[in-house]
């Protein structure tokens, strides 16, 4: 548990800097990554932490504190790749780091990389570069190149990226140029299929995975990548409308650059998993929209719910026999002033509920919600900015500990009303609620202490009495031990004697 004790160290705020050298030497990943986040680091720290890999390197450079022109690319490489990732190094530094063959893979995920050091980096012994350049390349020739590699990994990682230009997502769509092996030709003699059953314990190729010479998994692997992506063009896109795979299908039904009769056909798709993301596509029509929200399967009729453009009747029949979630959905949050006082007013309970899980209602909007008879219509706007202590005393007096976690979740709740609710009767929803809110006060975060979750969070708010923080630092919870450790309460003295004896690292 010391170790948790150390990393919250590591992130408190008043932690002395003699206190931040004596973690320093620890060496381990998890307590580097802690460090490199603070902002008081001296200038020796951060070149140190800098070295210990890309993802610590990146703290100081976004907090600023790692500058390029303290940085030598060939003594610093690794902080000179953080800076280079981050373009804010120059681009030549790639050709020195490009020769560190344990950077490379890290280095390939670099954008704006000098064409010669992409190139090198693609035909890369290792198959994790490759693969890492794929997925970031931005460069129409390096894609060419990529989407002829002999990995289909490297092909289909690059089916994902965004920015490949379309005649290369054409090229993937169409095997060009073939792709001349695949992870099951190069293990078993073709045709293979692979079992449900595999008996062999060191196999790594997935379910349904297979090879008749056409290399078909394969490929299947890499359309679907392709299809799925926004630049694909339509024209190779629509061959695939009625591909035996549902696989194939679903990705288009994501596309919103299809022509309606293309929707209409996936709508009539035997498979959910083809009509879901159909049913939230903003692309799709009201008539086809209206049809879906109908939908045999709740989950297409969830997904339906999710389409920004919903009317509003539908949206109304949709939460009277389906339960739509505690997310504000978008129809909602794009409905008009007047459309969400027709909303508040509805016969309909949960049509009133989800209006009120918005945090921007007109003011007339929210205080009708907030007077709502329906406890769990209370509870979604009792966290809303701007209600007074009145309005939240009432709400809590109608219905009790069903609106407290709201109300404890309430910016703008006093001190005074936080402690009334840890007194009244609550559940723990309440007290996790209260546990990090900024206005509660030593009494409140301690009764928080006795729930888990709760305790949690009160570990770390500066308010929280030190009797009661100190036994936290010997819980045995090891993220209430974290939070604890990195409590701004926490002496100094106690910060330095939780250190790491001398020689410990």
């Amino acid at each position: 548990m010391r170790r948790h004790v150390w990393a919250g160290l590591a992130e408190n705020p008043l932690l002395p800097v003699e206190a931040v050298d004596r973690l320093l030497v620890m060496r381990e990943p998890d307590l580097s990554l802690e460090l490199a986040e603070r902002t008081d680091l001296t200038e020796r720290q951060v070149v140190v932490l800098a070295e210990r890999g890309v993802a610590v390197a990146g703290g100081p450079v976004e907090s600023g504190q790692l500058a390029v022109e303290r940085i030598d690319p060939v003594q610093q490489p690794v902080a000179a790749l953080a800076l280079l990732r981050a373009g804010l190094a120059p681009v030549e530094w790639a050709h020195v780091l490009g020769e560190r063959a344990e950077l490379r893979e890290e280095l390939a995920g670099c954008r704006a990389l000098p064409r010669e050091v992409a190139r090198r980096l693609a035909g890369d012994s290792d198959p994790a570069v490759p693969l890492a350049l794929a997925e970031e390349t931005d460069d129409p020739e390096i894609a060419a190149l990529l989407a002829a590699h002999p990995s289909q990994h490297v092909r289909a990682e690059l089916g994902f990226n965004r920015d490949v230009p379309p005649a290369v997502l054409a090229d993937l769509i169409n095997d060009r140029p073939p792709l001349v092996s695949c992870d099951v030709c190069v293990r078993h003699a073709v045709p293979w299929v692979h079992p449900p059953d595999c008996p062999d314990p060191e196999c790594t190729l997935p379910g349904g995975a297979a090879c008749d010479g056409s290399h078909q998994y394969a490929r299947h692997t890499i359309l679907r990548t392709a299809l799925g992506n926004p630049a694909a063009p339509v024209a190779e896109v629509m061959r695939y409308l009625d591909a035996p795979s549902p696989f194939l299908r679903e990705q288009l039904a994501s596309r919103t650059d299809l022509p309606a009769s293309a929707y209409a056909v996936l709508a009539a798709a035997p498979e959910i998993w083809v009509r879901e993301p159909l049913a939230s596509n903003p692309a799709i029509g009201e008539e086809l929209l209206r049809h879906l929200a109908e939908d045999p399967s709740v989950e297409v009729r969830r997904s339906a719910a999710q389409h920004p453009l919903l009317p509003l009747d539908v949206l109304g029949r949709l939460c009277a026999t389906d339960w739509l979630g505690p997310l504000l959905l978008p129809r909602i949050a794009a409905a008009t002033p007047a459309e969400l006082d027709a909303l508040a007013g509805s016969a309909n309970p949960e049509l009133r509920r989800l209006t009120a899980l918005r945090r921007d209602l007109p003011a007339p909007v929210r205080d009708r919600l907030a007077d709502d008879a329906v406890a769990k219509v209370a509870a979604a706007v009792a966290p809303h900015p701007g209600l007074g202590e009145g309005q939240l005393r009432a709400m809590h007096r109608r219905h009790g500990r069903a609106v407290g976690a709201g109300i404890a979740a309430n910016p703008d709740a006093s001190t005074a009303l936080l402690a009334e609710l840890v007194r009244a009767d609550h559940n723990v929803a309440t007290l996790r609620a209260l546990a990090d809110h900024p206005a509660a006060d030593g009494p409140t975060l301690t009764a928080c202490l006795r729930d888990r979750r709760a305790r949690r969070k009160a570990a770390a708010h500066p308010a929280l009495p030190l009797a009661q923080l100190l036994p936290l630092l010997d819980d045995s919870d090891p993220a209430t031990v974290q939070g604890a450790a990195a409590n701004p309460v926490l002496p100094v003295a106690e910060m330095l004697r939780l250190m790491p004896p001398d020689g410990v690292s």
